[in-house]
């Protein structure tokens, strides 16, 4: 038994019962799989902010170059006093680098991170005083209903960094229904989409030179340890990422380096030699098939802002007539 898997066995599962039944029912799938959502612990949550520095990875930078562009046609169509709604906020960077235009009334910042949230929000608090702000620790990959403590009128809300792409197609419209149906008749939405590009860019963008990616997807494993109770070593395992041409979207997993028995709360299961966790998705789209999913959910895209190169897109919707 490794140091990790005897550390776990003394401890055992932290997280509830619902958590354990959803890591256990996606291990034990004929294809085997975790959410995303398991790549964002604390730790997880630093090592995509190091991604997000790498040469390889576009979509940060090009995303900011946008914005740095666009930043004045896009307050321009957003107004100043809104409530900002940020999914996904991360370490706020994003959204406070709009903080000098858009001037919100009120920043709500939203992540499944609560400890990692809660230390970003309080340095935003010390830069930007006049702001009001309410960090929110939820789960946005089911239903939500923001509480009385955020303003009902004017609500914008920001995704961006293409995490919208970790949804695929159909679970993307289901998302954004449930944020259109928190969107005031005045509001509206800001979005990073990721676009189809030449495929080789892709597949650096999430298997970097110096192997930060792979430590990113390897660390869900021990987050998975934590809250499952499981005894994943992850020197068994090896980060695989590629573009999946068909489907349109980046895959990743985690590959067993030799055949090994994972062991959690409730369950277990035998991996062969080569066999996979699929543990992520991130799907590209060209500006038209994403307004057309944006009118599905209840959006009505009125801009879209790209780069000279085509790779990555800023959209603003607003909330359609119901």
């Amino acid at each position: 038994m490794s140091d990790m898997t005897a550390m776990t066995a003394m401890t055992g599962p932290h997280g509830d019962r619902a958590t354990i039944a959803e890591l256990g029912a996606g291990l034990l799938a004929p294809q085997a799989r975790t959410s995303p959502k398991y790549l964002y612990d604390s730790l997880g949550s630093r090592l995509f902010e190091a991604i997000c520095e790498l040469p390889e990875y576009y979509p940060t930078r090009t995303e900011a170059a946008i914005f740095a562009a666009h930043g004045a046609d896009i307050a321009r169509r957003i107004g100043t006093g809104s409530t900002l709604i940020d999914l996904g906020a991360g370490n706020c960077a994003k959204a406070a680098s709009l903080f000098p235009l858009l001037q919100p009334q009120q920043y709500v910042p939203i992540d499944i991170s609560r400890d990692f949230l809660n230390e970003a929000v309080s340095r935003l608090r010390q830069r930007f005083p006049s702001i009001a702000m309410t960090a929110l620790a939820l789960d946005l990959s089911g239903p939500f209903a923001l509480p009385p403590a955020v303003n009902a009128a004017r609500r914008v809300f920001f995704y961006p960094g293409s995490s919208i792409g970790n949804f695929a197609p159909h679970e993307a419209i289901a998302f954004l229904r449930r944020v259109r149906e928190n969107t005031s008749a005045d509001g509206g939405l800001l979005i990073g989409v990721d676009l189809v590009k030449d495929a080789a860019v892709l597949d650096a963008a999430y298997d970097d030179a110096i192997g930060v990616t792979a430590a990113f997807n390897l660390n869900m494993l021990r987050h998975v340890n934590h809250l499952a109770g499981a005894d994943f070593d992850v020197r068994q395992w090896r980060h695989v990422a590629f573009f999946n041409a068909e489907e349109s979207r980046i895959e990743m997993h985690l590959e067993a380096r030799t055949a090994l028995t994972v062991r959690w709360a409730g369950g277990e299961r035998r991996f062969a030699r080569g066999e996979r966790i699929h543990t992520e998705d991130s799907y590209k789209y060209t500006p038209d098939s994403f307004a057309d999913l944006l009118a599905q959910a209840g959006f009505a895209a009125d801009a879209v802002w790209t780069d000279d190169a085509g790779w990555f897109a800023v959209m603003h919707a607003r909330a359609a007539a119901a």
